[in-house]
């Protein structure tokens, strides 16, 4: 039994909830009456109600973000229904900002809007003594980071085996990018190092290896970053496994030496592209240098063991379709190892709303509210961006056709437009972009590249197969045997 339950649902199992082990850790003597239950997108809602009252709480604190808050919401009308007496309290990116116009708003007792790390122990407290919240909204300021508890002591042995361990050694981006919900957190805050590293040091010291860091720009301090690049450097183990987020066009000498030190496949780098477009940079307030990111990319495949994951949006104002398709083979060019082919999204509170009229954005009104259309891409056009975006994901990010893969096109032929062929063909056989047997996939791919890229037949189905059996699969498909 707990009087205060923390809850949420997660995209997979192996995704933990970082914010929801923030509130635990800062609630003070409260912590011994709180619990944590997590849940993956994929459990019903009334089963995730059930679950939270069978531990009689009196406070619910649920995080809501982008992917879960259609599951949230009927959630809290389930714990609204079979529990009434129970004080919901909700938090988190989606609900922040836009309150008044959401549903999942107007059921909860109490919003938190912003970082409330320590406003929810103070909510808490009121709660339980018989206190109704001095607002239904609050609007929580920055902390003051050095005020915090740190939450890496709420992950369990089980999270520690089973889950990716996120980790923050900042907070805040200096940019204003306006698709971003980061354009608010202006200026960065850093954690002071020495208890930062010693929490590193207890997660390491019960076993972690895998750390993925949510920082929006962890190399902008170059001093906080080789500080801790270079404690995980001098504990190295085999397992060891690091991501990042980094600024592309930013990455100086001693940055580089560093990072030519780890391992290859020991360091994950995102590297936030979203346009080569200049004057949609502009338009958008994305600073970027775009020959810098070029030399950067350029160095960090050649020259480092790191696995390169880029990011490029599609749907941004003012980009066409053969701008997008310029920029896309621009980066595959570059060879990061996998490119993430993002379609603008609408969250709230960002900036980018104050383009909606003049560049005519039209959005889905139902998250992830991802772009349906605008001026320059029409609604069928933007439909087969997304299709191309999904295929790419199955084909080209997934590592199940490393090789086979690019055979998609030629050297001499435009990727974007290659792909996008191949993307339609396989949508007109299957009609669909998910759900398609791995064995499927590889047979039409073997189709469309010999019956529609006339490629050799038995040299395609070499290449098939080595992808085939590269993740340890022992049969060989009819179609692909000699």
């Amino acid at each position: 039994m707990a009087d205060i339950v923390l809850t949420t649902f997660n995209a997979k199992y192996i995704h933990s909830a970082f914010g929801l082990r923030y509130l635990l850790a800062n609630l003070g003597p409260l912590k011994d009456r709180a619990k944590l239950l997590e849940f993956d997108i994929k459990r019903k809602p009334a089963d995730a109600a059930n679950t939270i009252l069978d531990q009689n709480p009196r406070i619910v604190g649920l995080s809501v973000n982008i992917w879960n808050v259609t599951a949230a919401t009927e959630l809290l009308r389930r714990l609204k229904r079979d529990g009434p007496e129970v004080k919901v309290v909700l938090g988190g990116p989606e609900v922040s900002f836009e309150i008044e116009q959401q549903e999942i708003c107007r059921l909860a007792d109490c919003v938190i809007a912003g970082e409330g790390d320590l406003v929810f122990a103070d909510v808490c407290r009121g709660l339980l003594a018989g206190e109704e919240p001095a607002a239904k909204v609050i609007h929580a300021p920055p902390p003051d980071l050095s005020l915090l508890a740190p939450p890496y002591e709420c992950y369990t042995d089980s999270d520690i085996a089973t889950r990716t361990i996120y980790v923050e050694a900042s907070r805040g981006c200096p940019f204003e990018c306006e698709y971003c919900v980061s354009s608010h957190d202006v200026p960065v805050r850093y954690f002071a190092l020495p208890p930062l590293l010693e929490s590193f040091q207890k997660l390491l010291d019960r076993g972690a290896t895998d750390f993925k860091f949510v920082d929006r720009s962890f190399n902008l301090n170059m001093d906080h970053a080789m500080a801790i690049l270079n404690f995980f450097l001098a504990r190295l183990r085999p397992e060891m496994f690091l991501h990042f987020e980094m600024v592309p066009d930013h990455f100086p000498e001693r940055l580089r030496e560093v990072i030519r030190r780890f391992p290859p496949g020991s360091v994950q780098l995102e590297i936030g592209i979203q346009t080569f477009n200049e004057d949609v940079a502009q338009r958008i307030k994305r600073r970027q240098n775009n020959s810098n990111i070029e030399a950067n990319l350029h160095f960090l495949r050649e020259k480092t063991g790191v696995q390169l994951h880029a990011d490029l949006i599609a749907g941004l104002p003012g980009e066409t379709v053969e701008s997008f398709a310029a920029g896309f083979d621009r980066l595959v060019a570059l060879r990061p190892h996998k490119i993430q082919v993002g379609i603008l999204k609408r969250l709230r509170g960002t900036p980018i709303a104050r383009h909606d009229e003049e560049w005519q954005m039209v959005y889905s009104r139902e998250p992830p509210y991802e772009i349906v259309g605008n001026k320059l891409i029409d609604p069928d056009r933007m439909g087969q961006i997304k299709r191309f975006a999904r295929f790419w994901e199955l084909i080209a990010n997934r590592e199940n056709f490393l090789e086979s893969g690019p055979l998609i096109w030629s050297p001499s032929d435009s990727a974007f437009q290659s792909f996008m062929r191949c993307s339609e063909w396989l949508y007109t056989r299957f009609r669909r972009d998910y759900g398609i047997p791995l064995i499927e996939l590889t047979e039409a791919l073997f189709m469309f590249l010999t019956a529609e890229r006339k490629l050799d037949a038995a040299k395609t189905a070499e290449s098939l197969l080595r992808d085939y059996k590269r993740s340890g699969r022992l049969d060989s498909p009819s179609f692909l045997r000699p």
